[in-house]
């Protein structure tokens, strides 16, 4: 029996990057998008499930997940062909590129960062070496490697000791038992306040929203519950977060199996998750709480599905009220649950048929 197509054992930091690329979206919606398949695979979804996601074929997300494997996450980023053939050599691209990636003080330069005008006259002085590249060609080079202006970052690895134990429960309960896993975890808080978006419009002439800081309506929270087997998302907004809204979907959750036979929920290390209320309740109940590693929710699956709900529900929009954002949430994901299963055979149909998006034939069909 083959394997299904899953992506590797995330890193620490891989899973936080994919993470940060879904929540907070990113200018290149090629990255979006990729990430947004990696991010779903490692939490457990099949490629069916993931094409549904993203809307993408198949053989498209198998693709992405073969190329993270093999080069890790370089595959973001989609490789351009074209052009006149280059002035330096490999040797010489590596060499500017380990350069402009190297702090100067390491090199004997008094100065802390390199600006184009700094490396180039590093570069131009080097003996033994002769670059005859200008500004220009330079900050193409690194872009090209993508190697761009950023600013230092701190980050923070997971302390847990029981990192790779509680990785090993996550990923046994979406592999071994997906229909009677869930997972579960609070998005927010959500504000009401003109929020900025992308859509279509004439060039120039953009959608525009007004803008205010004054925040009257306080917040809320969305409480979203996710089942793996099932490919549903459901979830409800609260005033907070708490034990008593945590038991809430922990409820209903339990009710979604009523069988009475074990369930796993995959949760982040919140407190409200922790009380010694609820894990009583979910021993009683046959509930096993599945918590993540310390700093790494990414390993929650939920968490690829929050992107789609913010980009369509929050992003470019100007609810007046949280009666009426809870409203355009909640009708989302109707419509999410509804098309899920008639997405997915749609999909099916076109993989049969060797056909992509548009009725363009795949590479191997053609």
């Amino acid at each position: 029996m083959t394997q299904p197509v899953r992506v590797r054992r995330l890193t620490d930091s891989e899973g936080q990057k994919l993470q940060r690329i879904v929540r907070r979206g990113t200018m290149s919606t090629v990255r979006y998008r990729r990430a947004m398949i990696l991010l779903a695979s490692a939490g457990g979804n099949t490629v069916p499930v993931i094409a549904r996601l993203v809307q993408a074929d198949e053989d498209t997300v198998r693709e992405v997940i073969h190329r993270f494997n093999e080069i890790g996450l370089a595959c973001l980023d989609p490789q351009w062909a074209g052009g006149r053939p280059r002035l330096l050599s490999p040797d010489d691209e590596d060499f500017v590129a380990q350069t402009a990636t190297t702090r100067p003080a390491k090199l004997g330069q008094p100065f802390t960062r390199w600006s184009i005008r700094k490396l180039l006259v590093y570069l131009h002085r080097l003996p033994g070496r002769a670059f005859t590249l200008g500004r220009e060609a330079l900050r193409t080079l690194l872009s090209r490697r993508g190697i761009t202006f950023q600013r230092t970052k701190t980050w923070k690895e997971s302390p847990d000791p029981d990192f790779e134990a509680k990785l090993e429960r996550i990923e046994y309960a979406l592999t071994q038992r997906p229909t009677r896993t869930f997972a579960f975890d609070e998005s927010g808080p959500l504000g009401i306040r003109p929020t900025a978006g992308s859509g279509w419009a004439p060039q120039g002439e953009p959608d525009r929203l007004p803008a205010t800081y004054r925040h009257t309506h306080g917040v809320t929270y969305f409480h979203g519950c996710y089942s793996v087997g099932d490919d549903l998302l459901w979830g409800i907004n609260r005033d907070r977060k708490g034990i008593d809204h945590t038991w809430a979907a922990l409820r209903s959750i339990r009710a979604a199996r009523p069988d009475g036979a074990p369930i796993y929920v995959i949760l982040d290390n919140l407190s409200a998750h922790k009380n010694w209320r609820i894990r009583t309740w979910a021993k009683k109940n046959k509930v096993r709480l599945l918590f993540t590693p310390t700093y790494a929710s990414w390993a929650n699956p939920i968490e690829a599905h929050f992107g789609p709900l913010r980009q369509f529900t929050l992003a470019n929009s100007d609810h007046p009220s949280h009666t009426v954002q809870t409203r355009a949430l909640h009708a989302y994901l109707r419509r999410r649950n509804a098309h899920a299963r008639h997405r997915g055979e749609r999909a099916r149909i076109r993989s049969e048929k060797g056909l992509r998006w548009g009725g363009r034939p795949l590479a191997w069909a053609a």
